[in-house]
């Protein structure tokens, strides 16, 4: 059987129940519980329907991951045009395709970038940058910082919250040093106590934490710390990169020139698996003395980098760029009228551009907004460690007509979820 006819012959219920058995249980119970019985069914641009048929505003976007809309069709014939002439290549040997890619990629990030290496996720990334970073000091420690997430494989999840990495006793004391984010003596500090730091690894705003943004001046002074002390800057990009700050990346909008740059989500508009590091040189070095010795059989798959290009196309255009302004300020403005009309439980927005927290009260008054916000058509989760925060991610392409939409269900949603926000207070 294709994939239309698994949509068309299986049921939600049986789906649900295969799941529990065969998949995911503790997932697959957990949205249960939470009253989302959500299964995507058709998807287009930036709605998808469940599968028994209801329409959902999605502004999840996957962390980003269709930033550009789902099934963007100018993408997808990118895709259809490399798949008659290319597959995955071979990992081994340069391809005009990942060549132009790179070029591109490089052009379109900061001053001092020389060099992308692929991957085909976000978390195989993050342990590329910390990899990089290692070889290039000759050092081992990694500052990151509490409640931060930067992925599930091996080294990414080490560095991350003990929620997802203490449960597979992947924890590494001694190499990961934790640190409160826009907490600037405390970083100063960890530089003091420890001179064999190999790099400060952050997520520009993080998001898994509800967008807490970065205090004037924080990440420069981060910046400086680090190359005072011979550290590399590496700036996980991965939910807040290609564009969604107004900037292609959004460490730009904080006049930091990292050493790492990690982005994955949107690289090739979710039609295709890939993700890169952009290296500066010194990160880069370890190419000039084995340049095979850091390889991924699926990291910068012809077809994936023929997707890449086209996300890079629609990004620099410079319609694109005037929307992301537009679509910031407008949906801004919007969601202050909402806030003055819900002001017990409505507490605050955080933003830079399309990068947006909307913090509600109590410990969890986020997780209540999402379920009043499903009933209502939209689709937007809690961040998994602040539950008071709503993850707010309109996509780079949204019209007017779609903003105008989204806010009145918004302002129903969130009227709805009063109480709900009140008992739990």
């Amino acid at each position: 059987m294709g994939a239309a006819d698994i949509f068309n012959t299986v049921t939600k219920q049986e789906t649900f129940k295969k799941s529990i058995k065969y998949w995911n249980s503790g997932k697959t119970k957990e949205w249960l519980d939470l009253g989302i019985d959500l299964l995507i069914g058709k998807r287009e641009g930036y709605y998808f329907w469940d599968m028994d048929g209801k329409r959902l505003m999605d502004v999840h976007i996957n962390g980003g991951t269709y930033s550009l809309g789902h099934r963007n069709p100018e993408i997808i014939d990118a895709l259809t045009d490399a798949v008659k002439y290319v597959d995955i290549g071979n990992h081994h040997f340069p391809s005009p395709l990942k060549a132009e890619l790179a070029e591109t990629v490089v052009k379109a990030s900061p001053e001092g970038m020389r060099h992308v290496i692929y991957g085909s996720s976000g978390g195989e990334v993050i342990d590329l940058a910390i990899k990089c970073a290692r070889s290039a000091t000759d050092r081992l420690k990694i500052v990151c910082v509490n409640n931060c997430y930067h992925g599930h494989t091996g080294l990414a999840v080490a560095a991350g919250e003990p929620r997802y990495c203490d449960i597979f006793h992947a924890e590494r004391p001694g190499e990961f040093l934790k640190v409160p984010f826009n907490d600037t003596e405390a970083m100063e500090r960890v530089f003091e106590e420890n001179d064999d730091i190999a790099a400060v690894l952050l997520e520009t705003i993080p998001a898994t934490y509800g967008f807490v943004m970065p205090e004037t001046g924080y990440l420069k002074r981060v910046k400086e710390l680090c190359e005072k002390r011979g550290a590399l800057y590496i700036a996980d990009e991965v939910q807040t990169g290609l564009l969604r700050s107004g900037k292609m990346w959004c460490i730009e909008t904080y006049d930091v020139i990292p050493d790492i740059i990690v982005t994955s989500k949107g690289f090739s508009g979710g039609i295709y698996p890939i993700s890169a590091v952009i290296l500066n040189e010194k990160a880069s070095y370890w190419m000039t003395k084995d340049g095979s010795a850091h390889m991924a059989t699926f990291g910068g798959s012809e077809l994936g980098c023929a997707c890449a290009l086209k996300v890079f196309e629609i990004l620099n255009r410079s319609e694109t760029q005037e929307n992301v302004r537009f679509v910031s300020d407008y949906l801004r403005k919007g969601l202050e009228r909402i806030k003055a009309d819900n002001p017990d439980t409505f507490k605050g927005i955080r933003q830079n551009g399309l990068i947006m927290g909307l913090e509600f009260a109590g410990d969890n008054g986020a997780v209540a907004v999402m379920q009043h916000l499903y009933k209502n058509g939209v689709w937007a989760i809690y961040s998994q460690l602040d539950p008071s925060v709503l993850q707010f991610k309109p996509g780079v392409l949204v019209t007017k007509e779609y903003c105008d939409e989204l806010l009145e269900k918004l302002s129903v949603g969130i009227g709805e979820a009063k109480d709900d926000i009140l008992r739990g207070i």
